[in-house]
């Protein structure tokens, strides 16, 4: 088969590699339908995440038809169409039974990490990709959902929602600043509205993302390159700041943004992939009484999110912004890695 290869930073190359065969008992084989590439691939890439070994099939995203199974797999079939978690859970460890699947103690390749699929083992940016603990690291995708909405849930939608608007506690009547208009800020945007927030505020540097911001139901956008940036967000609130700042770019000058805007009693959720450390002023924040939050996400809102995006309840199609077939996919890397140049959001691979 042929699949994305890491071949060390800045570095990856579309060749021929083994196909992959089952390994365990839970284990299930899928081909591939469809996948895409994530901003954590970049930063592997980047050389972000040291622990990705040359030689590593890249990606965690992808929906795809089951062609083997393991002894141990009875729910699921061959021939079933799926769409794979990009975490990996065995369901039955301390954490998985609180729900905590990012952090599952049985995953192979590190105790204690959930997400492995590009990372531990090999990924989905690939032909045929074996699922390890299946029954419960994928999803049986509804025969009304299209692929470009079924992509949106392997990682980037729960991600969103998870680390972004749960973890950052939003109530309804709350004012939410979401620093950072990629695919995964988008998604906090999107999804905070199933919480009732009065307001939500949308910060990036490109003005066509937050025109995307506005119509995925941002209420307000502000560029941050604008020297008032501050005073603009400030402006929209009681001249407090906000009640939730969620920073989706990872790099320290966002995440500082989020801390600055943030109201006595508000909360700060880090949902950006951060390459190097973060000076965090504590001899200003201590005083203010806030939370900051971050994480890796459980998508254990995987199932609650599928019925509300097949119901057309979140319109998340429209986060597919260019599309290529598995033989282009350096091309879509290249795309995805100039997204201002390109006006790109999400790419789906096919």
């Amino acid at each position: 088969m042929k699949a994305l290869v890491y071949k060390g930073p800045g570095k990856k190359s579309w060749e021929e590699v083994p196909d992959p065969v089952i390994q365990k008992s839970s284990d299930v084989i899928v081909k591939m339908v469809a996948t895409t590439i994530c901003g954590t691939d970049l930063h592997i890439l980047k050389g972000d995440v040291p622990e990705v070994e040359v030689g590593r099939i890249l990606g965690h995203e992808g929906i795809g038809v089951i062609t083997e199974i393991g002894t141990g797999v009875t729910q699921l079939a061959v021939g079933d169409k799926v769409i794979l978690s990009c975490v990996s859970s065995c369901g039955r460890c301390s954490n998985c039974r609180e729900g905590l699947f990012g952090h599952c103690l049985d995953p192979e390749g590190v105790a204690g990490i959930g997400w492995i699929f590009g990372y531990m083992i090999d990924g989905t940016q690939a032909e045929l990709v074996r699922v390890p603990f299946a029954e419960n690291s994928v999803y049986k995708m509804p025969e009304s959902l299209t692929e470009s909405e079924g992509i949106l849930l392997s990682d980037i939608l729960p991600t969103g929602f998870e680390i972004g608007v749960q973890y950052g506690d939003v109530n309804p009547g709350d004012v939410v600043a979401v620093i950072g208009s990629g695919p995964v800020g988008l998604a906090s945007v999107m999804t905070a509205r199933l919480y009732g927030p009065s307001k939500i505020i949308a910060i990036d540097l490109d003005d066509s993302r937050l025109k995307r911001a506005a119509d995925f139901g941002a209420t307000d956008t502000v560029n941050s390159g604008d020297a008032d940036w501050k005073e603009q967000v400030l402006a929209l609130t009681d001249g407090q700041g906000v009640d939730v700042a969620i920073e989706a770019v990872g790099v320290p000058q966002t995440f500082t943004m989020a801390t600055e805007i943030v109201r006595p009693g508000g909360s700060v959720a880090n949902i950006g992939v951060h390459g190097k450390p973060v000076e965090l002023a504590l001899n200003e924040l201590w005083i203010k009484n806030i939370d900051i939050s971050m994480g890796l996400v459980n998508t254990n809102t995987l199932a609650m999110l599928l019925k509300l995006v097949t119901q057309k309840q979140l319109p998340v199609e429209s986060f597919v912004t260019h599309e290529f077939s598995f033989d282009q996919i350096l091309q879509a890397y290249d795309v995805f890695g100039n997204a201002a140049e390109h006006d790109a959001l999400k790419v789906l691979i096919h």
